[in-house]
């Protein structure tokens, strides 16, 4: 099975804290490459085939950054700020490319939250093992309105809990 149900909190605004940070560690996997590919169609070589790689002077395939922005996507969706949560802007660069087989590591900050406007904006800057910097900038999600008291819904979940490590310095452990 894909997917398990499973209990998940909306957090309401007034909770969220600002300088709450999420750091998330993911290995740029074949598989997840593959998956993209097949997903967007998307068949830049440069993303596949180590000779085009090499004969435009780069050491490997390189991770699309389309990639990099859903893993930092999912995150908001999952953590910081948490279900219910939605992108409305984001501005992100990519100094280094990341390498397929590398890990890297995503640290995003929530750096201000306005209750007024419901949004919550978020820092992210994310490096390789080699702490080469492959992702800067932040993004402005919407926050979700409380429509009861329950805070508490049931949700599907990918069985795998969809990241290989994440830690949090928030409250909701």
């Amino acid at each position: 099975m894909l997917f398990n149900r499973r209990r998940v909190r909306i957090r309401p605004a007034e909770e969220l804290t600002e300088g709450e940070s999420l750091k998330i560690i993911e290995k740029m996997e074949d598989r997840d490459l593959l998956l993209y590919l097949g997903l967007t169609n998307d068949s830049n070589p440069l993303y596949i085939q180590h000779d085009f790689t090499a004969a435009a002077g780069y050491d490997r395939p390189v991770v699309p950054a389309t990639m990099l922005t859903g893993i930092v996507t999912a995150a908001v969706s999952r953590h910081l700020p948490g279900p219910g949560s939605r992108v409305l802007e984001q501005q992100f660069k990519f100094p280094e490319p990341a390498w397929h087989g590398s890990t890297v590591t995503f640290d995003l900050v929530l750096a201000e939250v306005d209750l007024f406007s419901r949004t919550a904006r978020v820092r992210v800057e994310a490096e390789d093992e080699n702490l080469r910097k492959v992702m800067a900038g932040e993004l402005l999600a919407e926050i979700p309105s409380m429509a009861e008291e329950n805070t508490e819904i049931t949700a599907l979940d990918a069985a795998d809990g969809g990241m290989v490590e994440h830690e949090t310095n928030s409250r909701r452990r």
